[in-house]
């Protein structure tokens, strides 16, 4: 073999490079498992490893029935989703029906099961407030990806002993709200608490206390992080949402939105684009999905006309 000529398949180096010239360009053609070089197009591999299935499906029934495992794991669910679970069907491996005497022993097995996975107190504690999270992330529409990080601070408060002498759905909320602001899906303190089973004063403490003991960094709430769920609610189209976004950033550079409530400067940019584009809303429609009252909107209306010199 000539000294220039090197062996399809192998890579030089630490990093995947082109043995060939070099480059860090590669391509993967999956379907001649190949590995080739978007630059000199030497083949490095004629052998790459298929990790899917090797079955195929054409609908999500079939994925579902054909998949052979579980859900993903998850903070939410109190067990992380990483224990198995007896089965409910009564069938044996190759689908018969068991018999009376195997199904009340399946039975038995099923119950001290269902005791074992909330022998301590610490998992009755989680199978308690995850199932209050799961409760007011759906009644406050919020993603999933915000009630992941609920849960994971909500862990957290439990490792550090914040849960104790403290209400479980008090810190259970705090933890939402704490994952609302970390992730910029802005809900406010009053929304989250009129849901909740506590009080706005109490949900206020739980949510300082988590601040100070968990050492959680909170980014500061924009009012345009308000813009999409207010215009949604208003049925206003793309362009008044994103009208009403400039409005808020050229009041931002000339920190018109300095004391004022998040909440308020958005209802009032809504309603200034809203008038702009032909698409009005009332200030007291704004208002209501706003949570504000019409005196705070028509008091931030005019100062952002005024000072931005916009003419409606």
């Amino acid at each position: 073999m000539d000294e220039h000529q090197h062996e399809p398949g192998v890579l030089t180096g630490s990093e995947e490079t082109c043995s060939e010239c070099g480059s860090r360009e590669l391509r993967t053609d999956h379907a001649r498992g190949e590995v080739i070089c978007a630059n000199c197009g030497m083949v490095l591999s004629s052998r790459t490893i298929d990790h899917g299935p090797e079955w195929r499906v054409f609908t999500s029934e079939d994925q579902g029935k054909r998949s052979r495992v579980g859900d993903p794991a998850t903070f939410a669910v109190p067990d992380k989703r990483l224990s198995t679970t007896i089965t409910r069907q009564n069938k044996d491996a190759h689908g018969k029906q068991l018999t009376p005497k195997r199904r009340a022993q399946m039975y038995r097995l099923r119950k001290w099961q269902s005791h074992s996975r909330v022998h301590s107190s610490l998992d009755r504690n989680l199978a308690i407030a995850m199932a209050e999270l799961d409760r007011l992330i759906s009644q406050l529409d919020i993603p999933t990806f915000v009630k992941e990080t609920a849960a994971i601070l909500y862990r957290h408060a439990v490792a550090k002993k914040l849960v104790r002498g403290r209400s479980i759905d008090a810190m259970v909320a705090a933890s939402i709200y704490a994952a609302c602001r970390k992730r910029k899906i802005p809900r406010k303190l009053a929304e989250v608490a009129r849901h909740s089973r506590i009080n706005r004063k109490e949900l206020g403490r739980c949510y300082r206390l988590m601040l100070r003991r968990l050492h959680v960094t909170i980014p500061v709430v924009s009012p345009v992080d308000f813009i999409p769920r207010f215009g949604t609610a208003l049925n206003l189209p793309a362009r008044v949402q994103q009208k009403a976004a400039n409005i808020i950033r050229e009041a931002c550079e000339k920190d018109l939105t300095v004391g004022k409530a998040p909440a308020g400067v958005a209802a009032a940019a809504l309603y200034i684009s809203g008038l702009l584009e032909g698409n009005p809303r009332t200030q007291l429609q704004i208002a209501s999905v706003a949570g504000v009252t019409e005196v705070t909107v028509r008091n931030r209306y005019k100062d952002l006309v005024k000072q931005l010199n916009i003419r409606t």
